[in-house]
């Protein structure tokens, strides 16, 4: 007689950790998708409610994520490096020069009246000087990947004040190619020479590509351009990512270089990516929005939200200044000069990565937290401010002040 052979209890088969990054990154999108429709619904910007579904489901938030987080942070640099590459393509090089050229004096004020009220907190608060730095480099540059994803969305790439705004978010950019190496070296204690010397070669790369897009954009174009789209978006994609890859590899913003290869690409072939790219962007910018919400912890929040919100109040109402005075030198009206501050306001994806090289080195504990909740708020007002802005009364100073009778210099599709 046989006797039954003892049966092993088999464990339960566990879940892959792709399949674990999957059910996540479904739940993820979904969720925006639900978020989306219901701003589309009640008139407000999705990006707010990206932010707030990020901090919820963030360390410390109702609904942690971290198997997919990993996937979310590639997202997240590829959403910013889309929006700024479909950006670039509004635009030629010879209109980015000649506003350069005319916002050259309301870039200097940006950087000075945004940039100085974080270091004075800093200060205030008892930081250490690099830490103060790192904090004014955080009030100081507004979210070049929020406003490209506004200006789209509310349909205002064509604006008469839209080419201004972009002059300033592109001299905030180029100054992060000069200000994140001298940072980067100070904080590893290395000397003023070498900090020089970084910042020398970030921004002598920045040059080499105007001048590459602004002699060589026919050339360049007529060589990406193909009749098949899939060839055309393989073109397109392989050269923005290696272009903005090669920019992060020397300490000038990816998204930088991606702004440039967009305006270097002219033609036709900026036509036909202009047409293929947007749901590709879409999709990777609403993760970003995600991904940024989900590096804020709620609970590191609370001993800094009264620093953040002075801050914040401060630096909006600068940003609002800049704004007009660099719309009004261009002889923009009341109105384009009013949508152009409140354009500046939002923060984001520039501010975070500054404030990350300070808690990476551990200098200052608070600066994080600050930094988060600063940014926190001003994406979210300042998105629903260029939402409403033309429904949001003009200050009194602003109603009878006109414009000065001075051309636009850029001279891109525009319109009142």
């Amino acid at each position: 007689m046989l006797l039954p052979l003892p049966l092993e209890v088999l464990p339960e088969p566990e879940a892959s950790h792709a399949g674990q990054v999957l059910i996540e990154l479904g739940i993820i999108l979904l969720v925006l998708a639900g978020l989306g429709r219901l701003a589309a619904r009640i008139g407000i910007p999705s990006i707010p409610l990206y932010l707030l579904a990020g901090v919820l489901m963030g360390e410390g938030g109702l609904i942690p994520v971290s198997a997919g987080e990993e996937f979310l942070e590639v997202g997240a640099e590829i959403g910013v490096v889309l929006l700024l590459l479909l950006l670039g393509l509004e635009y030629s090089p010879r209109d980015l020069r000649n506003g350069l050229k005319s916002n050259w004096v309301a870039g200097l004020i940006d950087g000075v009246a945004n940039g100085v009220p974080g270091f004075a907190m800093g200060l205030i608060l008892g930081w250490s000087p690099t830490a103060c730095l790192l904090l004014g480099g955080v009030t100081y540059i507004s979210s070049s990947g929020i406003i490209a994803r506004l200006l789209d969305d509310f349909d205002r790439v064509a604006n008469r004040e839209t080419p201004v705004l972009l002059s300033i978010l592109v001299m905030e950019d180029i100054a992060m190619a000069i200000f994140l190496p001298i940072t980067g070296v100070l904080l590893v204690g290395a000397t003023v020479l070498q900090g020089a010397i970084a910042a020398g070669i970030a921004l002598s790369l920045v040059i080499l590509a105007f001048v590459v897009s602004m002699r060589y954009s026919e050339k360049v174009s007529s060589m990406v351009h193909s009749h098949s789209r899939e060839l055309l978006l393989l073109t397109v994609l392989g050269l923005t990512f290696l272009v903005a890859g090669l920019a992060d590899a020397v300490q000038v913003s990816a998204a930088v270089g991606a702004f440039l290869l967009g305006l270097t690409l002219s033609g036709q072939v900026a036509d036909d990516v202009r047409g293929l790219m947007p749901p590709l962007r879409d999709v990777f910018g609403g993760l970003f929005f995600v991904f940024f919400g989900i590096s804020i912890d709620p609970r590191d929040l609370v001993p800094v939200l009264i620093p953040a919100l002075i801050l914040a109040a401060i630096t909006a109402v600068t940003k609002i200044a800049t704004g007009i005075y660099a719309a009004r030198s261009n002889g923009i009206g009341p109105r384009g000069q009013w949508r152009t501050g409140l354009s500046l306001i939002p923060r984001g994806e520039f501010s975070i990565v500054i404030a990350g090289l300070g808690v990476a080195a551990g200098i200052e504990p608070q600066l994080g937290p600050l930094a988060a909740g600063y940014v926190l708020t001003l994406a979210i007002v300042g998105s629903l401010l260029m939402r409403f802005a033309d429904q949001i009364p003009l200050p009194p100073g602003m109603r009878t002040k006109g414009a000065r009778p001075t051309p636009q210099p850029l001279g891109v599709r525009t319109r009142t």
